[in-house]
């Protein structure tokens, strides 16, 4: 179990080396297929994976992304992908409830709606960051870093010094000292970054800044991984899908992701 874990989570990496670097049209679609997948994986909690609420949040997706892509690249106004596809896609949504009614339930409904925001615009920040025309191709990288950085460094310190469990209900193996490990780590791997990129990579960042961004993004980071696990347990399911073996599906490791990447495109664009 531990070389299969170990190996996908290399192959992960490398996924992500190539797709970040290539950057623009190869990692735009490489994130709308994992938003899809991560969507599905989602709604089949809730019954409406293959349901024509399903299919709905699956095409407001898509329409999503397009309008993304013309937005970064300055063809629409900016805002033009929130404003008017979730608007159009809370009248689909209602018009295949009110007319396939009583097929879905009010939680379906809320489920599709929230899928679509909770999955796919919130991973989507990952190529908003990287497409920022100062730095996106360094900044990225933080998105990785705070969030699988943080999870090691809590799983580590927490393994050698936990005691007080952090949500004894939620996630009993998780404890306060690991997550104060965790975010520490997160910073310091933030400060490396820093210094490494401005030695090598012939950039001028500041490494307490890097720290900061990374600190807060390690902290947002376990609220996306135990808001994960709290689905999941309300539903009394182990893991969202088998696409990764040894880690799930897509949201059971992309959890913190999804809550990081947007913490970490206004951070960034701020400070």
């Amino acid at each position: 179990m531990f070389k299969t874990r170990l190996l996908s989570g290399i192959i992960l990496v490398a996924i992500a080396l190539a797709t970040i670097i290539a950057g623009d049209n190869i990692l735009f679609i490489t994130l709308l297929l994992i938003s899809l997948i991560g969507m599905s994986e989602l709604y089949k909690v809730f019954g409406i994976e293959r349901k024509g609420l399903g299919i709905c949040g699956y095409v407001f997706a898509i329409l999503y992304y397009v309008g993304l892509y013309f937005t970064i690249h300055q063809r629409v106004p900016k805002g033009f992908e929130i404003t008017i596809i979730f608007m159009a896609f809370m009248i689909a949504v209602m018009t295949v409830y009110v007319f396939s009614f009583p097929k879905y339930q009010v939680e379906q409904i809320m489920a599709s709606y929230f899928g679509l925001f909770y999955v796919t615009v919130m991973l989507s920040y990952i190529f908003r960051t990287r497409m920022i025309a100062d730095g996106g191709a360094f900044s990225v990288w933080l998105v990785f870093l705070c969030s699988w950085g943080c999870d090691t460094c809590a799983y580590c310190v927490g393994v050698l010094f936990g005691k007080h469990k952090m949500a004894p209900v939620l996630s009993p193996k998780k404890s306060i000292e690991g997550a104060v490990g965790g975010v520490v780590g997160a910073a310091l791997l933030g400060a490396l970054y820093a210094l490494a990129i401005n030695h090598w990579g012939g950039a001028s960042v500041s490494a307490v800044s890097y720290a900061v961004i990374c600190a807060v993004g390690g902290l947002i980071s376990m609220v996306g991984d135990l808001a994960a696990s709290a689905i999941k347990r309300n539903h009394q399911i182990k893991d969202y899908g088998r696409l990764i073996p040894g880690h799930g599906g897509i949201l059971d490791r992309f959890d913190s992701v999804i809550f990081v990447a947007p913490i970490i495109y206004y951070l960034v664009s701020f400070m």
